[in-house]
C-alpha cells in the first residue's frame, strides 16, 4: 500500500462511500481505484488528486497533505546512483533488498534518522546549458 492509497481508502471508508460509487464520480474504473488504494498503480496525476480533493471537499492543509502523499506514492522506484560514493550505492542496494522485511518501528527510526541528518555536501547544481554559436550568414559583417 502507498501513503496516498492508504489515505484515499481511509477517507472513502470514513464517509461510508462504496468504491464503485467513488470510481463513477471520478470517472475511473473501480479496478483502477482499487489498485490505487492497494498501491498497485503508478504515480497519481495532479488532475486526479484535484478531483479527489473536490470529491471529498478537501481544502488548504488537507488538500496539501493529499498532494504531498501522492508525490510520495510511487510504487515502482528507480534510483540513479551515478555520482554517489561506493558506500551510498551499497546502502541504496541493501535498502532495496531489505526494505520489504523491515518492521514498522525500524522504518520509522530510519526515517527519523534521515530527517535529522545534515547533508554531507550541498546538492549538486546542474551545469548551465551550453549555447551554440549561430553560424554567420552572408549578409552579416564578420
Amino acid at each position: 500500500m502507498t501513503p496516498f492509497g492508504e489515505k484515499l481508502r481511509a477517507l472513502r471508508q470514513a464517509r461510508g462511500i462504496l468504491l464503485k460509487d467513488m470510481a463513477a464520480a471520478l470517472q475511473v474504473s473501480p479496478a483502477y481505484l482499487s489498485a490505487l488504494e492497494h498501491g498497485q498503480r503508478g504515480a497519481v496525476s495532479a488532475g486526479l488528486v484535484h478531483q479527489v480533493c473536490q470529491f471529498f471537499g478537501l481544502i488548504w492543509d488537507d488538500a496539501d497533505e493529499l498532494t504531498a502523499l501522492a508525490k510520495l506514492s510511487r510504487p515502482r522506484l528507480k534510483l540513479n546512483s551515478a555520482g554517489l560514493t561506493a558506500e551510498q550505492t551499497a546502502l541504496a542496494n541493501r535498502l532495496a533488498r531489505s526494505l520489504r522485511n523491515l518492521d514498522p518501528e525500524t522504518v520509522a527510526a530510519m526515517q527519523a534518522l534521515l530527517d535529522a541528518a545534515q547533508p554531507a555536501m550541498p546538492p549538486a547544481r546542474p551545469a548551465p546549458a551550453k549555447r551554440r554559436a549561430k553560424p554567420a550568414t552572408a549578409d552579416q559583417e564578420p
